[in-house]
């Protein structure tokens, strides 16, 4: 036998709701759900299902955008694509520059050297798409200040006398070591260049490992690595062996240090507004 239902008025004009006869409740005690009220479920929750999701955020975009890009600059560097080389190659780098834009680096001064060192960067990039002896010079001039620019950077916070004297004296240690590897396929017109490239880049790492002691802000001292690596692959490409696998690893060590730095000015400790 089917149960009979009857409906239950509300106090509330114009609202009704149905429920089963003989369960003794009254009229008026039986929950109204309007339109516009949520279920109990997403109200414990927090959320309306019907709301869009927030956003990802702009600098996590930016970071991925990065890393697709740098696997396209692989793939056209592979297929010996100049023009998609070209592209791939800005686009990886004008992201790393967003993406310390988009953390707001421009409004205290550990992040302004931050932001210029990447804009060299992205510069130095572009005059290393050619392999002309000019470009190269160029590019290399420009990673020089890029790396002056962090070095800057990373002295505007605290830094640890004792890490910096233990940094200088590994540094030295693997200073020679590299220039005794390039030395003889290095060409005389090449040698000074170089050997100020090395020392710059090296008295970069050693400031990252000074300020990295005393703030505990590691990720200047990682990303200051990984771009010393990554200038390990590209000197061997251009001096002792040209490979794609200099460049397959090369490359995204490359990208992967500068996005570190750039999102260092998240935890600007040594940076004053």
């Amino acid at each position: 036998m089917r149960r009979r239902r009857r409906w239950v008025f509300s106090r509330s004009p114009g609202c009704c709701a149905r429920m089963p006869s003989g369960t003794g409740a009254t009229a008026g005690t039986w929950p109204i759900i309007s339109p516009t009220s949520r279920p109990p479920v997403v109200a414990a929750a927090g959320g309306d299902p019907h709301k869009p999701r927030d956003a990802m955020p702009t600098h996590v975009a930016l970071t991925i955008a990065c890393f697709v890009a740098v696997a396209a600059l692989l793939v056209a560097d592979w297929r010996g694509l100049a023009a998609g080389r070209a592209v791939a190659k800005l686009a990886a780098s004008t992201c790393f520059v967003l993406v310390a834009v988009t953390l707001g680096a421009l409004a205290f001064t550990y992040g302004r050297w931050i932001i210029g060192a990447l804009v060299l960067g992205w510069l130095g990039d572009a005059f290393l798409l050619s392999r002309a002896p000019k470009a190269f010079m160029a590019g290399l001039a420009a990673f020089l200040l890029s790396h002056v620019l962090y070095a800057a950077a990373f002295a505007s916070g605290p830094l640890s006398m004792p890490a910096l004297a233990v940094a200088a004296v590994l540094a030295l240690a693997f200073g020679a070591g590299v220039l005794r590897w390039l030395w003889p396929h290095t060409p005389g017109n090449f040698k000074l260049p170089v050997i100020a490239y090395v020392v710059v880049i090296l008295g970069m790492c050693v400031m990252a490992a000074g300020h990295a002691h005393a703030s505990g802000h590691w990720a200047v001292l990682a990303g200051a690595l990984l771009f010393t690596a990554s200038d390990m692959s590209v000197a061997r490409d251009r001096f002792v062996e040209q490979s794609w696998f200099n460049r397959l690893w090369g490359w995204p060590t490359y990208f992967t240090a500068q996005l570190v730095l750039a999102w260092t000015v998240v935890n600007p400790t040594g940076g004053t507004p």
